[in-house]
């Protein structure tokens, strides 16, 4: 291997290994947005897959458009395996799905990163983000390192990518000074690497006794490396003080408001509609629910005197509702479920569920509108979906059904110390009521069963309906004081569970109450079960230390009812404080009806699912290509410009020299060694040698006449002169590979000469003979020799 071949060797490791650690950085900062490593083979294949096109296409001297297609291909090929393996065939061969979800994910899956809160999981698609984002900077940072003298420039899509990972990340990163430090670090170390090795390439050693310079730019290069580390260590110490404690700002915090579930009423307001309306009417039905498990509608903890709501503290809370994802209920213990929901005459933003949710498949026609629009409240197990349930809407649950403990289990368990809102508009002697039931108990389980039995054996049941014992709806602070004041105790599981629950409170239990269905006893068991409204409850839940949220019914048996219709105060009351007039009840209709605003069925043949996909796909192909090629769209828009400032100058004589000074541009873009400052007549000799072109020297001599001469050019002098400047541009060409042409047309040496960043002239190459095989590669004997490059001997 000569020399050369060494130090090329030597640099492309370099490079390759700088992008590498450059591209590490950004990659390792997704950690918490994902929560764990599930991202990384998808980060980092892509980012293995970008540097290997670019070396592979740097290596052949492939330009942009083959690297820009190469990159396409690799994006839907291993898109698959490593995006989307739950799509793809044997999690590795893509499928329709999968190419679709590629296509797709260009456009959209940015927004749905961005709306899904963190730690996101991977199986709902969000890995195409990381891959796609690794696979576009890798392969515009190990190109530019490869191919630019000045390796500076690839620092560029590297900065971007950590950028890029910065805003669509978390408000709370994993190591933020670490990682611009080591960025910093890396790139210092590797441009400092790669100047001591341009500038030993060109040094020779002065007399005998003179040090060789290698050993002198490896002297420098540790000394310039100690001098980073060290000051990268003080940027370490002191961002540890200086640092603010409060989370950064990134997009995901602007770019949707969070969900206000306070928008939709408590449905609790409407217990006693839905038993009314639909004793026998199919709400909806529920298949593979474990035994014993309950369907819960709706979890409210906030009490304002008239209603049982959700609270408005935020996170935490039972108004803490965020979009659904696939790891949700990651902390649940209990058995797996799986569990599928249909619906039927429910409507309404409330979603029923079944234990602690992990994810929501939703089906139908309306299944994509429903999960965009679906929330789940971890700590309540409590979903909503704002565009509405409505007849036809189905749903599969991944679910854990937690189990009940026993009285025994919960002996010597304590209350949770959890944080539940202040309850407001409750009568002072409901906490001398709950007292006097609780005096006796002496652990926390036994107060809850205390208050439990008082209700539940105290009690009579009744919904108030035709043909029943007069029972009044509503929950609000008169109607539980009439309850728990009456001589016999009627109501159903609205009154009842409230009472519970604001009793509990009142003497430091935390409680809440849950509004579901359940199966009666005789049907329990059974493979598919209908919610009606003679199924629907609402019962109390009350959270103990060890066991978490544990159930209980106060309300009494359906078959216990009152001897009389009317019921009579107690024979000696209890003093009772005045409380005020009670304010106004909100009327316990159902929310009214949402139209149904889905499409008509479509009854043309024609299969607007594969057109779909065609398109999906033709936008993803588009987005990708536009994104690789921004830069050089740019590039061609500045020289275009550039012309036509020349072509339309004010003065005639100034449209001649832009004329020129196009045609020398344009040679120049070809690697043409023009001298800044030079003569015409001295860029006409490089220039028509070059490329072998006699009529660029009387082109010169003719703009020194019409410039310098006695009478200003007319326009047709200005026309003809730019028809032959467009002459030979256009031969300039003739002969060269489309690759040569594309890359003259995308060069930056024209824009940047002059400049401090202006790139190093290199001769042409010289045009194919005309037998050479086409589409093959030029010989060693017909390429022209490089400038510096040594001549052999014949």
């Amino acid at each position: 291997m000569s020399a050369r071949a060494e130090v090329s060797v030597r640099r492309w490791v370099l490079d390759l290994s700088a992008v590498a650690a450059l591209l590490a950085v950004p990659i390792a900062g997704f950690w918490p947005t994902f929560g764990g490593p599930a991202y990384l083979p998808a980060a980092i294949g892509g980012a293995l897959l970008g540097m290997g096109l670019a070396a592979l296409c740097a290596w052949l001297r492939w330009g942009i458009l083959p690297l820009a297609g190469l990159t396409v291909v690799a994006y839907f090929l291993f898109g698959g395996a490593l995006a989307l393996p739950h799509t793809a065939a044997l999690g590795v061969i893509p499928t329709i799905d999968t190419l679709g979800r590629l296509a797709l994910g260009v456009v959209t899956s940015w927004k749905q990163l961005l709306t899904t809160v963190a730690p996101v999981a991977a199986s709902d698609g969000h890995l195409i983000v990381p891959f796609l984002l690794s696979l576009v900077a890798a392969v515009l940072t190990a190109s530019l390192a490869l191919r630019l003298r000045t390796p500076a420039w690839a620092l560029i899509p590297a900065a971007a990518l950590l950028v890029a990972q910065i805003a669509l990340g978390t408000p709370q990163p994993a190591v933020p000074v670490v990682q611009g430090v080591v960025f910093a670090l890396v790139a210092a170390i590797w441009l400092a690497l790669r100047q001591s090795w341009e500038h030993g390439t060109g040094a020779v050693p002065l007399g005998d006794g003179a040090a060789p310079v290698r050993g002198v730019a490896t002297r420098r290069l540790i000394l310039g490396g100690a001098v980073v580390a060290v000051a990268a260590l003080v940027g370490v110490a002191t961002s540890a003080f200086a640092a603010p404690q409060s989370p950064r700002y990134v997009l995901r915090d602007v770019v949707i408001p969070p969900f206000d579930v306070h928008a939709y009423p408590s449905p609790l307001q409407s217990f006693r509609a839905y038993v009314r309306d639909f004793p026998d009417e199919p709400l909806f039905s529920v298949t593979g629910m474990p035994d014993e498990a309950r369907v819960r509608l709706a979890t409210v903890d906030a009490y304002d005197g008239t209603v049982y709501n959700v609270s408005d503290d935020g996170a935490g809370t039972s108004s803490a509702f965020s979009p659904v994802r696939g790891n949700m209920s990651a902390q649940a213990e209990g058995t797996p479920a799986t569990v599928h929901v249909e619906i039927g005459a429910l409507e309404g933003v409330w979603m029923p569920e079944v234990g602690a949710v992990r994810s929501i498949a939703f089906d139908g026609d309306r299944a994509e509108d429903l999960r965009r629009t679906a929330y789940y409240n971890e700590g309540t197990s409590t979903a909503v979906v704002t565009r509405e349930l409505s007849e036809g809407d189905a749903y599969t649950l991944e679910a854990v059904v937690p189990s009940t403990p026993s009285d025994d289990a919960l002996e010597g368990d304590d209350f949770a110390p959890v944080a539940l809102p202040d309850q407001e508009g409750v009568p002072q002697a409901f906490v001398e009521i709950a007292s006097e039931a609780v005096a006796e108990a002496t652990t926390p389980i036994e107060q809850v069963r205390a208050l439990q039995t008082m209700l539940a054996e105290g009690g009579f049941f009744s919904h108030g309906l035709e043909g029943e014992v007069l029972s009044r709806a509503g929950h609000g602070a008169e109607r539980i004081s009439t309850l728990l004041g009456s001589d016999q105790m009627v109501g159903d599981d609205e009154q009842y569970a409230t009472a519970m629950a604001l009793l509990a409170r009142e003497i430091g239990i935390p409680a809440r109450v849950v509004m579901g269905f359940y199966p009666e006893e005789d049907a329990a068991g059974e493979p598919v079960f209908t919610a009606t409204g003679d199924t629907l409850h609402a019962w109390v839940e009350v959270a103990f230390e060890e066991h978490g949220w544990v159930t209980f019914d106060p309300t009494p048996p359906e078959d216990q009812v009152p001897n009389d219709q009317t019921t009579k105060p107690r024979a000696d009351p209890k003093p009772q404080v005045l409380q005020p007039p009670p304010p106004p009840q909100e009327p316990v209709d159902l929310p009214p009806t949402v139209p149904d605003d889905r499409e008509s069925e479509d009854e043309s043949t024609f299969d607007a699912a594969l057109l779909a996909l065609i398109v999906v796909i033709g936008i993803g192909v588009l987005s990708v290509l536009a994104l690789l090629a921004a830069p050089f769209i740019v590039i061609g828009a500045l020289k275009a410009v550039r012309r036509r400032r020349r072509r339309e100058a004010e003065r005639a004589a100034d449209r001649i020299s832009g004329g020129w000074d196009e045609l020398v541009d344009h040679a120049k873009d070809y690697g043409t060694p023009v001298t800044p400052g030079a003569t015409r007549a001295e860029d006409a000799g490089v220039v028509e040698a070059a490329f072998t072109e006699p009529r660029v020297i009387t082109l010169a001599q003719r703009a020194d006449l019409e410039v310098f001469g006695p009478s200003e050019p007319t326009p047709d002098d200005v026309a003809e002169f730019w028809r032959q400047v467009d002459e030979i541009v256009g031969g300039m060409g003739a002969g060269r590979s489309v690759w040569n042409r594309l890359g003259a047309r995308l060069s930056l040496r024209s824009l940047l000469a002059g400049t401090r960043f202006a790139l190093p002239d290199r001769r042409p190459r010289a045009p194919r003979p005309p037998h050479a095989r086409r589409g093959g590669r030029e010989t060693s004997s017909e390429r022209a020799p490089e400038p510096d490059a040594p001549q052999e001997n014949a």
